[in-house]
């Protein structure tokens, strides 16, 4: 079972609140909490937070595909323009 760790930020994120809020969410679930090393407090997500926390990464997968789609269509038209560019100027046509 992969563990999940966020600083109440993150959290908080997550669920659309405050990071105060997030914090007695963490308290009322009683989910684990740890101090890392970057002096940030870290709770482990439930169940149920891992699973809003990877449909939230497949949400942002789409957004994602469609940046690269875009991408790949303007290095499409980008290389036409260069291509016809560079043909001219062998020709030597200004």
């Amino acid at each position: 079972m992969p563990q999940i760790w966020m600083t109440y930020d993150e959290l908080a994120t997550l669920n659309g609140c405050s990071a105060a809020e997030a914090q007695l969410q963490a308290q009322h679930l009683s989910l684990d909490r740890r101090k890392s090393r970057d002096g940030n407090t870290r709770v482990k997500l439930n169940l149920a937070l891992m699973g809003r926390f990877f449909e939230s990464i497949r949400e942002a997968e789409f957004g994602l595909d469609d940046a690269i789609v875009a991408l790949r269509e303007t290095h499409r038209q980008m290389s036409g323009v260069l291509a016809t560019e560079q043909e001219r100027l062998r020709r030597g046509v200004a």
